[in-house]
């Protein structure tokens, strides 16, 4: 493996015990090229033609108050195939907020468990003091990479190739965009939203294929809500009130507490793809982090996603003290998401649900060819109780109702693992699943290459580093790489 390591960037970040710095968490803030990387099992196939792309949480400086793992400076990891060869190079998000700390050479902004006041300077995002990280989405759309802040920031591109950061994308609003911006690769159009804690607290909005905005609509809602995530079929958009927002009477002191508001109905508005009325449905009170895929069937649309049967979980009795609340909202075995199905009928008016497994599943991937279209499989996580940390992977056939499971060893934690389909691939599930992996036995990490029909591992290539755990990852086809 041959090595270029870049200056490295100012930092004032001191040793902690704190569970989301250390360990598979323990910030990264070396960045690098790496080409030549070595093959530690099997081989690199030659029809993975593309880039993955994982984006992480590295903070830089001490934190001023109460350190969440969401707060951490973004970083994007990459690793290029080509030819049956396999690149890597890493790089900060160059955000306003990460180049004005640079400067001050400490924190400047408090994180989403702190209190009003902690702050220095005014903030960013739906929270309103935050700094935006651009650490928690990213995705690739008309050959730029898209990071995106979950609290709604300014949606910052970057080179998938080179990672060179390019600045903010002129289309994005002043209310921001949301992580989970959708590209529908059928169309080429980008498709986003925003949320905010002033009227008329959500928009969305449509980007074509040459990167100009075409939509950017208002969408009602009763007042402040935190949605994350959104879906799209051919015709429509799906976005989402759900029922766990910020507590109202706290908000008014400046407060920013979740709670699930009992006897509020879960709402999903159904708008036209390029804007028009909102048609809006009810469904059984939950919260979602993330949608899997959706489609139209008849009068009906059909979405998948990670019903939670417990949003807003009591604290972790075992966990480090003073982290019992973090850790409960973090770990997926607390708030025990599983796989759902809504149908909301058109010509009704009626919502019906389906529960597709019981087992505690998340961050589900599915061939993006067929997003917005009917699907038959999909990929989701599954993750180590009390953490934030995936141990393994089920793969779904929703025709069948069959399952096939990936357990990694413990102590390896697996990143976001999206479908990389084969160069000239036939079928739907004929390509890759491919993941960054964290072993923490060795102190190392290695890129995961998984065939998507068998679910057994093709090989396995070293990375220069040992990598922090982060958020979400995508990966793009050579195709997608050409502006």
């Amino acid at each position: 493996m041959k090595i270029d390591r870049l200056p490295p960037v100012r930092t004032s970040l001191q040793p902690t015990n704190h569970p989301y710095l250390t360990g598979a968490w323990t910030p990264l803030h070396e960045e690098v090229d790496a080409v030549e990387l070595e093959v530690l099992e099997g081989a690199i196939p030659t029809d993975l033609d593309g880039v993955y792309l994982r984006n992480t949480e590295n903070p830089v400086h001490q934190p001023l108050g109460r350190y969440h793992p969401f707060d951490g400076d973004g970083m994007v990891h990459q690793i290029e195939f080509k030819d049956g060869r396999a690149a890597y190079r890493n790089r900060f998000i160059r955000t306003r907020g990460f180049e004005a700390e640079q400067e001050a050479g400490e924190s400047l902004w408090g994180g989403l468990a702190d209190g009003p006041g902690t702050s220095r300077r005014p903030g960013f995002g739906a929270h309103g003091g935050l700094k935006d990280t651009a650490s928690t989405d990213i995705v690739v759309h008309a050959g730029e990479a898209i990071a995106t802040f979950y609290q709604c920031g300014e949606a910052y591109r970057l080179d998938p190739l080179t990672l060179e950061n390019l600045g903010v994308a002129a289309w994005a609003p002043l209310d921001g965009v949301s992580a989970h911006a959708k590209v529908d690769e059928a169309t080429g159009e980008l498709l986003f939203f925003n949320y905010s804690k002033h009227a008329p607290y959500m928009h969305y909005g449509v980007v074509d294929a040459s990167g100009r905005r075409t939509v950017y609509q208002a969408i009602d809602l009763p007042g402040p809500r935190l949605p994350h995530d959104m879906a799209f079929t051919a015709n429509w958009s799906i976005l989402n009130d759900l029922p766990v927002f910020w507590d109202a009477g706290l908000l008014e002191r400046d407060i920013h507490a979740v709670r699930l508001h009992k006897g509020v109905p879960s709402r999903f508005g159904i708008v036209p793809r390029h804007g028009g009325e909102v048609r809006w449905f009810e469904a059984a009170p939950t919260y979602v982090l993330h949608w899997l895929n959706a489609y139209e069937d008849g009068d009906e649309i059909v979405l998948d996603g990670y019903f939670q049967e417990n949003p807003t979980p009591r604290p972790l009795e075992d966990a480090p003290e003073g982290h019992g609340h973090l850790m409960a909202y973090l770990d997926e075995h607390s708030f025990r998401p599983k796989l759902h199905r809504w149908r909301f009928n058109l010509a009704t008016g009626e919502t019906t649900e389906q529960r597709l497994d019981d087992r505690v599943l998340e961050f589900g991937m599915f061939n993006q060819a067929y997003a917005g279209r009917p699907y038959r499989y999909a990929y989701s996580t599954t993750a180590k109780p009390g953490w934030f940390l995936f141990n393994g992977f089920v793969k779904h056939d929703l025709e069948t109702g069959q399952s096939l499971s990936l357990s990694l060893e413990p102590g390896r934690y697996a990143s976001e693992a999206p479908f990389a389909p084969r160069v000239g691939a036939v079928d739907e599930d004929d390509g890759y699943l491919v993941s960054f992996i964290i072993d923490e036995n060795r102190g190392t990490s290695e890129c995961l290459v998984v065939d998507a029909r068998t679910m057994t591992p093709t090989c396995r290539i070293a990375l220069p580093h040992k990598i922090s755990s982060g958020t979400h990852a995508v990966w793009a086809g050579r195709q997608m790489l050409r502006g």
